[in-house]
Order: C-alpha cells, then structure tokens, then sequence
C-alpha cells in the first residue's frame, strides 16, 4: 500500500528542530495518512516502539520477584474450597489452621476480623473471600497467610435477573476487562511482548491505535468507561468539597449488567490511592458481588512482612489474575462481569512491568485453554500512559501518556455470527476512540441494535461495535485540548514574549489554585520555560472555552473557538520543589490576554511528600502545593 505522509511541521529543518532535548527526526517526525485515514479528521501520530532517545530509561532491567524465597504456600483456595498443601503436610507432618475472615463495614475504608473458625479443614468451603489462615504444624513450625477466593453464596447463584432482562437484543457474551496503572500503547508492547503477542496472533485480539484520554489521571478514564459521564456531570465526591457524598449513586455500568443477571466482580490494588476512594469518597455499601478492595486494605498493612511484591511465595499480580481465574471457576454457568485493574508495578516505574509479562501470557493461555474465552468479551487495557517518569520529559512520552493501550477481543464464534461487528472494529482502529465509546460498547453488550451500522458523530460515546465516523475530531469526542492528540503543533523559542506570558498565566493560577491554603503551600515562582508549541486553531476544529469550575476537572467545550485565538503548550519548572509541569494556554489575539484552567496543567515529575499538608484534605490541590514545612528525608 501506498502511503502519503504529511508532515507535522511545515517549513522546518527537521535535522535541527529539537523539542524537550529530543529531535521530532528520531522521536516522532511524521503523521502517517493511508488510503483508510486520508480522509480522516483526525490522525494520531505513527510512534515508533524503540526510538532511540528511549532506549536509554529501559536499560536498566529489573530484578527478578523473590517470591519462592519465602518458601511454599501451606495453604490456597480452589474454586472455594479450602486447602492445605499436601506437599506441605508431608514435610510438616499434621498441620491446623485458624480461620479469621475479613469483613467490610459501611464504607470502603475500614475493613475487620470476622469471628475466627479454630480448626479449619482440608476441603471445607470458604465463608468470606478473604481470610487470614495462622497454621501451626505438628513439629512447632507456623506459617500466617493472607488469602483471597471466591467464597459460594446462595443469593448469588440463586440470582435472577430484572423483570423485562435480559433484552431479547442482548449479545450472550461474559466480559472481562484487565488492566495495567499507567501503561501507553507502546510501553505496553515493549514489557508486555509475549502477552501482546499472544493476544493479536492467537487470540485474534483487536488493538486501538487511536485510543485517547479524556482527562488526567485514572479517575478520568475510569468514570467515564463505567458511568458515560466526567467527574463535573455526576453528584459532587470530592473530598474537602462542600455537599460531598459517597458515590453510590452513580449509574454505574455494572448496575445494568446485574439487572441483567450477571455475577459481578471488581479487583484493584493500590487501596490507599483507590481510583474513587483517593480524591472521591468511595463507595457506602460494596459496590459489586465480588469486591476486592477489603482484602488490599488489609493486604497493604503486611507487604513489609513479605518479599517485595509478594504475598507468601505468590507474587501479588498474580494473586490477582488467579482471584479472577477463581470467579470464573466459581460461576461456570452464570453470565460474568469482571474487571481487575493492577498498579504497583507499572505505577511510577517504566521497567517493572515486565516482570509480569509470563504470567499474564500464561494466564491467558490458561483462560482460553478452559473454554472461558469461547464466550468472553476480553479487554486488556490502560487508563493513561506514564504521568511522572523519565518518558514524560520526551516529545514521544507526551504522546504516550494520552495514548494508552486498549485491546478488544471477541470469540471467534462471535465473528461467524456478527461478521459485521468484527468489520467496524477493526475499521475503528485508526479512528479517534475514549473511554466514552468503551462505556457505549458494553451497553451495546446488554442491547445491540444490529441495524445501525455507522455511528452517530454528535453522540459523545459510540460503541466500538459500529463504525466511528471519519469526520470525528476531538471537540466531538469530548476530549480537550490539552488531551488531544490529533493537534499539529509547532515549535516556538522558549524566550519568545508570547511563551513568558503564557507561563506567567500558569503560575499565576497555580497560585490562585493554593490561596485557599495560603498558610500551608509556598507560593511558586517560574524558574524557566524548558520547552514550548504552538497550536493555530480553527473554527472546524476546536470549541474550547475554557474550565467550568476551579479545580481538576474537565474544560468546557461548548463555545467556539476562532482563528483569533492561539494555543500554546509548555514544558516548565517552578521553584520551590523543583516542580516540572505542562500547560495549555488559550491566547486570545483580539483581546491580548492569556487564559490557563487547572484541568489543562500537567504535574510531569515526583511530587512525593511536597503536598503532604493537603494531601488528605485537598488531595486535588497536590500537584500545586510545596508545604511551608517539608518531611525531612
């Protein structure tokens, strides 16, 4: 196939232009228009899995887990069943274990010891998901355990579904979505190889090229995968925010998938920076059959007490994919929403994550090898690429961060049945896709509408199973901005007047931003600008109009944009902190003014302890905040 490429930058020596200390030649010099994007609103940029400047930051290989170390597991579960090692037995001779479950209250906070069961048997079943197990063998030797399951409950497997459901349009498919903490597109294939591979070649999985962000951090991506809304469209969560109140009340996705008779089940590791119990409150009541969050809570207090990343001799990713290997041996029969979201490895680190990739390719393999796939809508995905890393410094990881990896695939039986499903997605690869259109295709799960081919562009979320339209660009998406990766930037001297002057909006703001804790934040000073872009904007492209509220939440995209205004994208470090951030800034030419909302400032490096003084209470307000006092080393 002949490709037409269309360079980013007009006019320019691309031997010498140099963004963020990376040449555009090595990182990422051209847009790639094929016969099926030439005619495409939107174009996301060709990256290259290995560019040279990247090399350098993967270099250093991680070592392996230790997790054997600690010696083999005395006991586990098997699809709710309790066990005890008889490997073990054989070396320890007569072994009793004492059964403590663990119990959530009213929020997701606070997790308790249930009533302890002395003398638990070989073979007896689990009464709680999760459960400490303190054994003592015969010959004076001890072994405590954290253990995760599925425990069988009757109202469960007893369930039925709503009056009226399942919609006699509904497709008979599981879903089952898995994913990684900060993980682009192209980070993924680079430490995930074996389970990328697997699931393309063997799998016959579909990968978005397209696929982009709508707001920052993993909040963003996961509100609006599971409810069809952002953060400033639902009922106020925040912490430290007047009115606040649990979220409960969300229409979550899975809420429809229960009606629907489906079993349902949520893992997520990281529980004290929880995606809706960190910056929101959390949820009242448990929100899923099978929630997962008690037993990180408990977990998070031992991890000194084990090998690094480890739970025993079982490494904690691990522990996560056989928990839901366990949900699924637990309701062979019953129709299944599943999602498991996994951090501590990916989180902060470019390298850590392929340590994982073995065990997620074997646990695939074995999924599939069980017949579980064969009616199983599989997603693996990610909610942004890296935010704080070495990457972020480079032109391609600002492109990574907003491109993360998302993966669909459908049985092959499927395909033979809806032979035209499996045509959209496949065209949608290389059209502009969000979390928006994720949330649309799992409601076209519960009711596919077969007879609409081509979806509707002024609807804001369009199920991947019909074709996204070519003229889709990013103010219909609901992406902003500063998200938007189909935007062709240019290069601008870092001392140009126009690139101070928007740099002293951000501070500025970022100022406003922490005037409420005026006491407790050091007010920031610029120290330079590292970096900066320029973006003309036109009517057909963007209606930008700036943020509706004052914190981290998403802009306002209703008004209308003109060619009287400019944007700038910046790079620049603040002092106290040594902070490094991103910024998109609004030039208004007509009115000779420079306008920044906090939703379209990046933090790009470490803050650690700076913000320790509002972290609690005004978690949003990290980023920006240097604490008078700081936590010496």
């Amino acid at each position: 196939m002949t490709a037409i490429v269309l360079v980013l930058f007009l006019s320019v020596d691309w031997k010498k232009l140099c963004v963020w200390d990376v040449c555009f030649v090595d990182d990422m010099a051209f847009v790639i228009r094929s016969a099926d994007t030439k005619d495409q609103a939107c174009v996301h940029p060709i990256l290259k899995l290995w560019p040279q400047s990247l090399k350098v930051l993967y270099a250093k290989k991680p070592l392996p887990l230790g997790c054997s170390s600690a010696g083999p597991d005395w006991v586990y579960v098997d699809n709710g069943t309790f066990r005890i090692s008889e490997q073990v037995r054989k070396s320890h001779r007569q072994i009793t274990c004492a059964f403590t479950p663990l119990v959530r209250l009213a929020d997701d906070m606070t997790v308790i010891e249930g009533p302890t069961v002395p003398d638990m048997r070989d073979g007896w079943p689990i009464t709680s998901d999760f459960f400490k197990a303190n054994c003592q063998a015969s010959d004076g030797s001890v072994r405590d355990h954290l253990i995760s399951g599925i425990a069988y409950e009757d109202e469960v497997h007893e369930r039925r579904p709503a009056p009226g459901q399942p919609d006699p349009a509904a497709l008979p498919l599981n879903v089952l979505m898995f994913g990684f903490d900060s993980t682009s597109h192209m980070s993924w294939m680079r430490m995930l190889p074996r389970t990328h591979r697997y699931f393309t070649e063997a799998l016959g999985g579909v990968v978005l090229d397209a696929y982009n962000v709508v707001g920052d951090a993993t909040t963003q991506a996961l509100l609006p995968m599971f409810t069809g809304f952002n953060g400033l469209e639902l009922p106020e969560a925040r912490r430290g925010h007047p009115g606040a109140t649990q979220i409960d009340r969300y229409p979550w996705v899975w809420k429809r998938f229960r009606d629907a008779g489906y079993v349902t089940q949520w893992g997520e590791d990281g529980a004290k920076y929880g995606t809706f119990q960190y910056r929101l409150l959390g949820f009242k009541e448990q929100p899923v059959d099978h929630y997962m969050r008690p037993f990180y809570l408990e977990a998070e207090r031992q991890y000194d007490r084990h090998y690094p990343y480890c739970l025993g001799s079982v490494p904690r990713h691990l522990n996560m994919l056989n928990w839901v290997r366990e949900f699924f041996d637990m309701y062979p029969r019953m129709p299944k929403f599943s999602f498991a979201f996994h951090s501590e490895l990916s989180h902060g680190y470019l390298n850590r994550l392929q340590l994982v990739d073995d065990d997620t390719e074997a646990f695939l393999r074995a999924m599939n090898a069980s017949g579980y796939l064969d009616n199983t809508l599989l997603i693996l995905m990610a909610d942004h690429g890296a935010r704080f890393s070495d990457v972020r410094q480079y032109v391609q990881g600002k492109y990574e961060e907003r491109m993360p990896y998302m993966g669909l695939r459908f049985p092959a039986s499927f395909e033979r049945k809806y032979p035209e499903v499996m045509r959209h997605l496949r065209t949608n690869v290389n059209r502009l896709t969000t979390p928006y259109d994720i949330h649309a295709t799992l409601l076209d799960i519960l009711k596919y509408d077969s007879s609409v081919n081509l979806g509707n562009i002024r609807h804001r979320g369009i199920s991947l199973l019909k074709e996204i339209p070519r003229e889709r660009k990013c103010v219909d998406a609901g992406v902003d901005a500063h998200w938007c990766v189909c935007l062709a930037w240019e290069a601008v001297a870092t001392n140009d007047t126009n690139v101070k002057a928007a740099a002293s909006a951000v501070v500025r703001l970022m100022n406003e931003l922490t005037d409420v804790r005026r006491q407790l934040c050091r007010i920031l000073a610029l120290v330079r600008v590292t970096s900066a872009v320029r973006y003309a904007a036109s009517d057909s492209i963007l209606r930008y109009r700036g943020s509706k509220d004052f914190d981290l939440r998403e802009a306002d995209l209703s008004g209308i944009m003109s060619v009287s205004k400019v944007l700038y994208q910046l790079t620049m470090v603040t002092t106290p902190g040594e902070g490094v951030f991103e910024a998109t800034v609004t030039h208004d030419l007509n009115q000779k003014q420079f306008s920044v909302n906090a939703t379209s400032i990046s933090r790009i490096n470490m803050y650690g302890e700076q913000p320790h003084c509002v972290a609690e209470e005004l978690p949003h307000l990290r980023k920006f905040c240097y604490c008078v006092t700081q936590i010496s080393g």
